[in-house]
């Protein structure tokens, strides 16, 4: 069995390259659905579609664990799969749950009554379809009290991230961030609410400035990930070549990848 690790796009390399760091004798399989990128700006029942057909082809790859890494496919699919979609012995995890873990200092197991937390204002920078679900703020809301949220849709940057314009992408931070700013001029923690923005998450802390806790998803995803196969050992099957799978043009998608990770990485058709 191998972890299945699916991204709309290219930023689930984020979270693919801190759970090889950290698990690095996991096998896995990344799929990229690149032919449909981005997903932010999709309605939630295209979202869910899409996110169902790549599942699908990730558990018909010997996957029986698959990561949404994918914050717009975590917020539109991810309940909504596990309750009515997800087959008999096949688990899909979402990005959201170690961010909130981090947050509000509990496990997601844990189904106490929410209660205070250290932190008061938190920034949430993500893509529209991620803003317009409320789906960290309801979340989060199931095990916090007294926390403000501001989203802060960050179109246009996904877009920059995936042609390599960082110029672009530097300039779309630092408008995000002001804009941001002028609905909450105090922030004391932010959320990197999509997987590439880990790629400009020094800009981010820049523009944000050195009191604001940036919260950048990969390396909690890969913390969560090995926490729970320490409780479900099970799930770890017997290694294999890594995969790298997409939707799209697979010459494309590779060049675009090494140069994302700054390593060769090649694709091929899903």
């Amino acid at each position: 069995m191998a972890v299945g690790i699916f991204d709309s796009g290219l930023g689930g390399l984020t979270v693919l390259d801190a759970v090889a760091r950290r698990l690095p004798d996991i096998p896995f399989v990344y799929l990229g659905d690149n032919a449909h990128a981005p997903y932010g700006v999709r309605d939630p029942d295209d979202v869910y579609d899409l996110t169902c057909a790549a599942t699908q082809t990730l558990f018909d790859n010997d996957c029986d664990l698959v990561i949404l890494a994918c914050n717009t496919a975590s917020a539109a699919a991810l309940r909504r799969m596990q309750e009515g979609w997800l087959p008999e012995g096949k688990r899909v995890l979402g990005v959201f749950v170690p961010l909130i873990e981090a947050l509000t200092e509990r496990r997601w197991g844990d189904n106490s009554p929410p209660r205070e937390v250290a932190v008061k204002n938190v920034a949430l920078f993500a893509t529209p379809a991620t803003v317009r679900s409320r789906a960290f703020q309801r979340e989060l809301a199931f095990r916090a009290i007294g926390v403000d949220v501001e989203a802060q849709a960050c179109g246009g940057l996904v877009d920059a991230i995936e042609d390599g314009d960082m110029i672009l992408a530097e300039a779309l931070v630092q408008s995000h961030v002001e804009a941001l700013k002028r609905k909450m001029p105090f922030p004391e923690a932010a959320i990197l609410g999509c997987t590439h923005y880990p790629l400009m998450a020094d800009a981010f802390a820049r523009a944000l400035g050195p009191d604001v806790q940036v919260y950048s998803q990969a390396d909690l995803v890969a913390e969560s990930l090995a926490d729970y196969l320490t409780r479900h050992p099970g799930r770890i099957g017997a290694g294999r070549a890594p995969a790298f799978l997409t939707t799209g043009d697979p010459v494309r998608v590779s060049a675009r990848a090494t140069q994302f990770l700054r390593r060769s990485v090649t694709f091929r058709p899903a």
